[in-house]
């Protein structure tokens, strides 16, 4: 069942659901989905640094990824073809029995920008800031703003609630991220 914004609302309030700092349900909420806003945090690649990616390398990805830092009130530049990892400025918890999925936003994607390459699914149990994969697919550059909303998150409700929560899962590579992580795909069994 996909919650829909009745039921968004009695799940913040019950704190079912937790979004911290607390959203501006007017502006945010929509029928079925709530919006999440840009974070400053940005994780760019370091293209000249290696000749390519090798996933099987667990050091490579820190090394060739820098963090970004944008001030409020400035913007970051999405460049066309470029793909950073960005945060939203709010941190989610979902209980073992609802899952979130990250949904670009009309507005953004009529601009070419793209929030998610595959990383859309937000599994039950899960808790730290959303991390979005940008990708500006357009032919101009987008200045991306800290603040702005950049993407919307729907909630699924599962059949059973989950036997192994994202937060207890022995390879779980993200718990409670507040960065920007690079890929941990490198420490995959």
């Amino acid at each position: 069942m996909v919650y829909s914004d009745v039921d968004i609302k009695q799940a913040l309030e019950e704190g079912i659901i937790t979004i911290d700092p607390k959203p501006d349900l007017v502006k945010q909420l929509g029928s079925c989905s709530i919006d999440l806003r840009l974070g400053n945090a940005f994780r760019v690649f370091n293209n000249s640094r290696v000749p390519f990616i090798d996933p099987t390398n667990r050091d490579q990805a820190d090394s060739m990824m820098s963090e970004i830092t944008v001030e409020d009130g400035k913007p970051f530049i999405l460049q066309p073809g470029d793909f950073v990892l960005a945060t939203t400025m709010e941190t989610l918890t979902l209980p073992d029995f609802l899952l979130a999925r990250l949904e670009g936003r009309s507005s953004l994607g009529r601009l070419g920008i793209v929030v998610h390459s595959t990383a859309s699914v937000f599994d039950p149990g899960w808790s730290g800031v959303v991390v979005m994969e940008l990708g500006n697919l357009g032919r101009m550059p987008v200045a991306l703003y800290p603040g702005m909303r950049i993407c919307a998150l729907t909630f699924d409700e599962l059949k059973h609630p989950s036997s192994q929560p994202y937060t207890t899962k022995l390879n779980a590579k993200y718990v409670h991220q507040s960065q920007p992580l690079a890929s941990r795909i490198g420490s995959d069994q």
